[in-house]
């Protein structure tokens, strides 16, 4: 019976992963073909290792053949309709897949004169160029979905549409040789940063990732979250909290961390007692939130360390105290609920020890441990990240439990060649967008826009900025929305005189909080399916829940001593210390619990509380700190004269 169980909650997370994730959608072939794609796949990552080894190739000749992997891979994964068998390649696809190798192919035999004939575009190569462009962006609908795909053919319609445009949007307007030429045959199209960055940094980090996914590190992360806090009052809860963030050490993808870590920690919260609309809010908060936790972060940081012309390390260094904030308020929240509903623990009889888990299992984590180490050392990310691979591989060889045999070892590299098609594609799409901007100019343009709608005001700026981020985050990546918002958004607060780092990861944030903003919030949506809730509420309750990534990027906007620019240790601490007494006071007022119950009037009170001292300033901490101290005595007496009742 128990086998049973476990095959229905596999399959219930595959069918979820499917459903939300478009990601995971894709073909299920055996024999010849299931062959062919391995190969690929395995080549795909053994270029990759091998450039990063002995030095990556000219610019665009190492992001042609990365496109060129990709886009064929996607069309021999990736069937053009759902109706289409997912075991049977159909001739459509194939003839695709085989566009999709030979238009960068093209780059590749053509290099020398396309340098020669730069900004000269032939017959061929317009019509290279064109069925490219045309590539990618169907490969955008069926790995990334319909909203990527509308955003980026709106851009495209704007670059034809110029001499139409009403005031500032209005431009002269490009020919579509002049269009292709720069988005197909120049750095700063399609083969633009964006597909730099995935063709590098990020292409080694996700494999490292599938080999710590092959080592069985996510379990050893569960099963430590729950020795260390399933004990607790509301313990799976926690459980879900502390494992989703530390399965954000190594995942990108919010969905694919709910159903990770959510097939088991939800099913544990509803047994307890949470209502399953807070049960999948819960893992679809703590699971978005994984993507802000050091050291890999979403896909988006390595793209935001070479727009803002920094090392990693520093978007890493940036991003701690923030996610410390993010992840306290998630844990605070549970808490309260838990509390409010008098809910238990798991008896710690039934728990594992945490000294058996590391002694079993700790070895996995060193990788993780070092490639902080080489980050924080100087190393480059690639080298960091080729280390971390290598050393992932031989700590699964410390224990017998863990050894990973030879082929799972070269299953780790087709996983990671798969596991980077979503972030490839929706780099490219990027590619089109920012080679869009740049033509036309309309990145400066609407920076002013929103400068003027915001009456050049820095508050209102940062609201409409944050208003752009959610809308433009709803169904899209973090990776393209980040882009999108940073060429767009970004410039307006930098303009306002905010710093470029804080100003470019107050639109990162806002672009990763609109996986659990309604009324399109795939994390939640994906949490809903898994505890069978209402996806709307779900995805209110984790707004609620994820309070704190709506508040901290106006905190570190304003006291960028959070991102550790110019920060100093006692400063730091401080702001740290009182930020964490405000997400107390914030996520009791949403729950309705501190000590006891609370009334309207005390919710309202230390929603005040909380504000105030998660805002920088000394004045503002001294009245945040005596408004929450009065309720918490108001709370104590009550409580008190309850138990005295009783």
């Amino acid at each position: 019976m128990k086998m049973d169980n476990n095959k229905e909650e596999v399959k219930l997370a595959t069918d979820v992963l499917k459903k939300y994730d478009k990601e995971s959608d894709v073909m299920e072939y055996t024999g010849f073909m299931a062959r062919v794609i391995s190969a690929l796949a395995i080549t795909f990552s053994i270029f990759q290792l091998y450039t990063a080894i002995f030095g990556v190739l000219d610019a665009q000749l190492q992001r042609a053949v990365h496109l060129g992997f990709g886009l064929t891979l996607v069309y021999l994964l990736y069937p053009t309709c759902k109706s289409w068998s997912r075991t049977k390649l159909h001739p459509l696809d194939l003839l695709l897949a085989v566009l999709g190798a030979a238009t960068p192919a093209y780059i590749l035999l053509e290099y020398n004169h396309l340098v020669l004939r730069a900004g000269t575009v032939t017959s061929t190569d317009l019509v290279v160029g064109l069925v490219g462009v045309l590539l990618v962006i169907e490969a955008t609908r069926r790995v990334v979905g319909l909203p990527m795909v509308f955003v980026v053919l709106g851009f495209l319609v704007y670059a034809f549409a110029g001499p139409y445009m009403p005031g500032v949007l209005a431009h002269r307007g490009l020919t579509v040789q002049q269009l292709i030429s720069h988005l197909y045959f120049t750095t700063e199209g399609i083969f633009g940063i964006p597909l730099g960055v995935s063709s590098t940094f990020i292409f080694l980090f996700i494999l490292f990732g599938a080999y710590l996914e092959s080592t069985g590190l996510g379990k050893f992360f569960i099963d430590l979250a729950n020795s260390v806090a399933g004990w607790a009052s509301g313990g799976p809860a926690k459980v879900a909290v502390l494992s989703s963030a530390l399965m954000g050490t190594v995942s990108g993808s919010s969905v694919a961390n709910v159903v990770g870590t959510g097939s088991f920690t939800i099913p544990m919260m509803k047994k307890l007692g949470y209502h399953k609309n807070f049960a999948g809010a819960v893992e679809a908060a703590a699971s978005t939130g994984g993507q802000l936790m050091p050291p890999v972060m979403g896909a988006a940081a390595f793209l935001m360390a070479e727009f803002v012309g920094v090392p990693y390390v520093e978007i890493v260094k940036a991003a701690v105290v923030p996610a410390i904030l993010y992840f306290s308020g998630v844990w605070l929240g549970v808490h309260f609920e838990a509390k409010r509903n008098h809910l238990k623990g798991i008896p710690r009889s039934e728990l594992p020890k945490a000294w058996d888990i590391f002694r079993e299992r700790g070895h996995l984590a060193i990788p993780l441990v070092v490639i902080v180490y080489l980050l924080v050392s100087g190393y480059t990310p690639m080298r960091a990240a080729l280390f971390a691979i290598v050393l992932s591989i031989a700590a699964s060889f410390l224990r017998k439990s863990t050894r990973m045999k030879p082929i799972e070892i070269v299953r780790g590299l087709e996983a990671g060649a798969r596991n980077v098609l979503g972030v490839l594609v929706a780099c490219a799409a990027a590619g089109i967008i920012i080679g869009v901007v740049t033509k036309t100019g309309v990145g400066l343009k609407l920076a002013s826009a929103l400068l003027d709608l915001a009456g050049g005001m820095l508050l209102p700026t940062m609201f409409f900025t944050m208003i752009t981020s959610l809308i433009l985050g709803m169904g899209v990546p973090t990776t393209a929305n980040y882009v999108i918002t940073s060429t767009i958004a970004a410039p307006a607060l930098v303009q306002m005189g905010v710093p470029v780092l804080a100003a470019h990861m107050f639109v990162f944030y806002f672009g990763i909080v609109a996986d659990v903003t309604p009324p399109v919030a795939l994390a939640a949506y994906a949490g809903s399916a898994i505890s069978g809730g209402n996806a709307l509420k779900t995805g209110v309750n984790a707004s609620k829940l994820a309070i704190a990534a709506f508040i901290i990027p106006y905190v570190f906007v304003m006291s960028p001593m959070l991102l550790m620019i110019n920060a100093t240790p006692l400063g730091l601490l401080q702001a740290l210390v009182t930020a964490v007494i405000g997400m107390i006071g914030l996520s009791s007022a949403l729950i309705g619990c501190l000590i006891v119950k609370t009334t309207k009037l005390e919710r309202i009170v230390l929603f005040i509380g909380g504000l105030l001292m998660i805002d920088p300033g000394m004045l503002t901490d001294i009245i945040g700190l005596i408004v929450l101290a009065a309720v918490v005595v108001v709370q104590r007496r009550r409580k008190a004269a309850e138990a005295a009742a009783r």
